[in-house]
Order: C-alpha cells, then structure tokens, then sequence
C-alpha cells in the first residue's frame, strides 16, 4: 500500500511540474518532465520557434500560396502591354502562270513569282481608359494576393502551433495513463493478495480487474491520439516531431483590451484587407467594361516591299501612315450588360467584404474570451488536482482501516486521473488560444514572432516582372 502511495505522488508530482510550467515567465506542458526556460535544452530537441522556422520555409501549402502570387505578379505587365506598340511582320511568296491566245490562234504564255515582306506597327492611342483602368485592376488584384498570402502564413503558422501543442498534451496523456496503469495493475495484485487471505471478496477483485482494463483501454487510445497528432504534425511542419520543448503563450504581443483588439483587427487583419483590395478590383471592373462604350484612337505604321507585283513590274516599295478612329454606336447590347453585370459583382464584393469584418470581429471575441477561460481554467484545474489528491490519499488510509470500499478508492482515483487530464489540456489550451487571438487580429507573421528565418518578400518578384517587355524565362530561371 505504501508503494501504492509513492506512485500516486509520482504522478501528482508530474502534473504538477508540468502546470508550474505555465507560469507567466514559464513554458508550458513538457513532453517529459519540467524544464525552465532555455535552460535543459538538449542537442535533438525541437522548440516551438524551430518548427514554425521549419514550417514557414517547407510548408508546401504556403509554398503554392507564394508561387499563385508570383503568376497575379504577372498580371501587372500584361496590363502594361496595351500601351506599348504591336510589330508584326509579314511575307509572302508565290507563282503566277499566265497563258493568252490571240484571235489568229496564237499561243503564248510567262509566269512570274510575285512575292513580298512588310513590317507593320500598330500603337494603341486611347481606348477609353480601359489599359489605364485595367492596370490599376492589375495592381490591386497583387495587393490582394498579397494578404491572401498573409492569411495564408497565419494559417499555416497557427496549425503549426496547434499541432506542437497537441503533441506535447498527448504526450503528457499517455504518461498520465501510462502511471496510472500501473498504480490500478498494483492495487489488482494488492487486492487478489488481500482475496488470498480471505480480506476482501472476489466483487472487490472483480472491480479492480476492471478498473485496470479500463486503464488498458484508455492508455491505448492516449496512444492512438498521440500516433495522429505526430503524424499531422509531420504533415504540417514538414519532418517528425523529435523531443519537443515547452510552448509559451505570447501575451505580449497582444493588445491588453477587447476593443484594443478589435481595432487593430479590423484595420490590419489581412481578411479584411485583400476584401477591401477587391473592393478596388471589381470598381476599376465597371470602369474597364464602361470604356468599351467610348472611343478608340490607333495609330498604324507600315513599310513593304513587293517584287514582279504585276506584268512588266520588277519591285514595289511602299510605305504607309495613319491614324484611325473607330467610335461605338451599337454592339447588340453585350457591352451595356457587360457593365451592369460589373457593378452587381461590386455590390456583391462590398457585401462580402462587410460580412468579412462581422466574421473578424467574432474570431476576436471569441478567441479573447477561449483565452480568458484558458488562465481561470488552469488555476481551477490546479486546484482541482490538489484537492482530488488529498482525497485519494484520504480514501486509501480510509480503505486500509475498512471503512471505504475498493469502489470508492477506484473512483477517487479516477477523478484524480481527470483532473490531471483536465490540467494538461488546459495547458495546451492556454499557449494556443494565446497564438489564436494574435492570429484574429491579422499579426502572426515571421517577423512579429522573430522567427530566425529570411522572411519571403513578395515585392522582389513583382519588381523583377512589371517592367519586362520580352522574355520567357522566370526571375529564378525556369
């Protein structure tokens, strides 16, 4: 019975180092016992920097997120490319056979090989602002693919630490299973003993039996959990989970009120931000559609040069210059519904983008109150674990003397295995809602997170890009 005593301490001195660990200026839930902070740090051990490091350079979906911006980039000098000229050259070749007869029934005949080459040059003059319009459009759809890629790093980033967190709390789990396997498997041989000797009855038996089955089956499953929460996080960060350290919250990063929060979200939050980009976009739509109402200005230049064009005619030169006007007057009407469908899909952008504000908001609320619920749910589980100890302690000194049964033991014991539970997922709970609320108002990036990692920067490309003329090569030479 005394051994029993000493493993159920072991156990409360586990949890209980693990919940020390999150403290303010501490980590929180150790895969394997405590750890303060930078210090027993080992060679082969993974920190929750080191795998969102990992994650921000490998991730494939943030990978594909940053080449999808790099072809947007592409839309900017495509744009362009109606103010500048079109060149077009042109040739031909052919022969030419010709055969008469004359009234006095003579035949002749000659063949030439008419043939030529021009070079023609036609520059767009005005087209109703539709190039002016189009590049604007252009360059705001960038903008937006840009806080798409934001958001998409904010993503990639909060799974990150989620799956970091989980595989540190199912780590934790299968501990608290595993000890607490083995206290039930001595408290069975302790009562078959007991049975030996006539002190108790083959019920008692029985119901430790059962407890250690159960305690079997719930190590199993603790298992099972942590074999999937490895496995997405392989998935996530790109290589298998090592020996991974404590995760910390990031409260100070994070405005210290709700309205504080809201204000920051709604202004800077990368949702919120590429709405209002496509805001932009689809106005500058209206105004590209409107253009084909208005009209057209283009200059046209050209040299040539035919050889035997006719009979008797050795070579031609030519060269031409013009100027033409062409102005709408009716199209059958797929212009005027080509503008009023841009204004309905304006609306409809405008629509979406209040309904992106509420939807930020509410993440922020949210996740600001799961975070206030995370602090008063660990000093509540902590106590919880005292207490639920002190009673085990009491039950067992209680059933030793008869007068508590096996039954009561076995459930003390079990509520004291789900405070202990409860406090590690309390644990993980903390350092994620704390990830999630930064992630709500649009500021879990690299850089703030001083990630020791180059951060992409999405304006080289785009520098690289907009002024090229010609060339089919991409900036890293595909």
């Amino acid at each position: 019975m005394g051994r029993r005593r000493d493993r159920v301490r072991r156990g409360l001195v586990a949890v209980l180092a693990m919940s020390l660990m999150l403290l303010p200026s501490g980590p929180v839930v150790a895969a394997s016992g405590p750890t303060v902070s930078g210090a027993g740090v080992g060679a082969g051990t993974v920190t929750l920097e080191e795998a969102l490091r990992q994650a921000y350079e490998n991730n494939p979906t943030l990978n594909a997120q940053r080449a999808a911006l790099r072809a947007i980039d592409e839309n900017v000098p495509r744009a362009l490319s109606g103010f500048r000229p079109t060149i077009t050259a042109l040739g031909d070749y052919g022969t030419v056979t010709r055969r008469s007869r004359t009234t006095g029934g003579i035949t002749t005949s000659n063949s030439s090989n008419p043939g030529g080459a021009s070079l023609v040059l036609d520059q767009n003059l005005f087209n109703g602002f539709r190039d002016v319009n189009s590049t604007r459009a252009a360059q705001s759809e960038v903008a937006q693919a840009r806080e798409t890629l934001r958001d998409t790093e904010q993503v990639v980033l909060l799974s990150v630490v989620t799956v970091f967190m989980d595989v540190l709390r199912d780590e934790a789990l299968v501990e608290l299973q595993r000890q607490n396997l083995e206290a039930l498997r001595e408290q069975l041989r302790a009562t078959k003993d007991r049975f030996d000797v006539g002190e108790v009855t083959r019920t008692d038996v029985a119901l430790a039996e059962a407890a250690a089955a159960g305690a079997q089956s719930s190590l199993i499953q603790a298992q099972s959990n942590l074999a999937t929460s490895r496995a997405v996080y392989r998935q996530t960060v790109g290589k298998a989970p090592g020996r991974l350290t404590p995760g910390r919250p990031i409260d100070h990063l994070l405005p210290r009120t709700i309205d504080m929060l809201i204000e920051v979200g709604l202004a800077e939050h990368p949702d919120v931000l590429a709405g209002e980009y496509a805001v932009d976009v689809f106005a500058l739509r209206v105004k590209v559609a409107e253009g084909a109402l208005l009209p057209s200005v283009n200059a046209t230049a050209s040299i040539s040069r035919d050889f035997e064009p006719s009979e008797g005619v050795r070579r031609t030169d030519s060269s031409v210059a013009a100027v033409t006007a062409s102005v709408p007057i009716y199209q059958g009407g797929r212009e005027y519904a080509n503008v009023r469908q841009a204004k309905e899909t304006l609306g409809e952008a405008r629509l979406r983008l209040d309904s992106t504000r509420d939807l930020v908001r509410s993440n922020i609320v949210q996740f600001w109150t799961q975070a206030e619920a995370a602090r008063a749910l660990i000093e509540s589980a902590r106590t919880q674990v005292n207490a639920q100890k002190i009673a085990l302690d009491g039950v067992i000194e209680e059933y030793r003397v008869g007068q508590r049964t096996i039954l009561d033991v076995l459930n003390s014991r079990a509520l004291f295995v789900t405070a202990q539970s409860n406090l590690v997922s309390a644990q993980r709970a903390r350092v994620v809602t704390s990830y999630s609320v930064l992630s709500s108002i649009g500021r879990l990036d690299a850089e703030r997170l001083q990630l020791k990692v180059a951060t992409y920067d999405p304006t080289e490309h785009f520098s690289q890009v907009r002024d090229r003329w010609f060339g089919l090569r991409t900036p890293d030479g595909r």
